[in-house]
């Protein structure tokens, strides 16, 4: 059953977003060329264009910060992780630091719902992992409410 509205919008732009970080991995494009191409793209009409823009500039402008604190909540260096696990993990973390307008439960259960999609096959265990580690830390008030 697909997603509709502003919901359904938001999750779009996810799954384009970790396109778009896996991608700027694989073939070490920059924030620009990754804005030109995926604007371009038929799928980005479809998705909430302001999170979209703002989550890629975000994390492309901070993707060392990102990765040394990823490192914290890791068992084993960030570079060793799947180029897709790392993608996720970055717009987790990401949201879980700066959209705070977003539940934490509702950041890890879009994580994993994209790492069972596009990820390894037991991938999303990992990311759900991590993330919660995170959250312990980034959203200690909403934990213990």
């Amino acid at each position: 059953m697909a997603k509709g509205g502003a919901a359904g919008a938001r999750s779009r732009a996810r799954e384009l977003l970790v396109q778009a970080l896996y991608q700027m991995q694989i073939a070490d494009h920059d924030l620009r060329e990754l804005r030109l191409q995926f604007k371009a793209r038929p799928e980005y009409q479809g998705v909430d264009k302001e999170y979209f823009d703002a989550a890629m500039t975000a994390i492309c402008t901070h993707i060392d910060d990102i990765e040394s604190s990823l490192d914290e909540y890791a068992d084993r260096p960030i570079e060793q992780l799947d180029p897709v696990e790392k993608a996720i993990l970055y717009m987790g973390y990401h949201e879980l630091e700066v959209v705070i307008a977003v539940p934490y439960r509702v950041v890890i259960n879009e994580a994993v719902t994209l790492a069972r999609r596009f990820g390894a096959e037991d991938g999303h265990k990992y990311i759900n992992a991590l993330l919660d580690r995170a959250s312990k830390k980034l959203r200690p008030v909403e934990q213990n409410s």
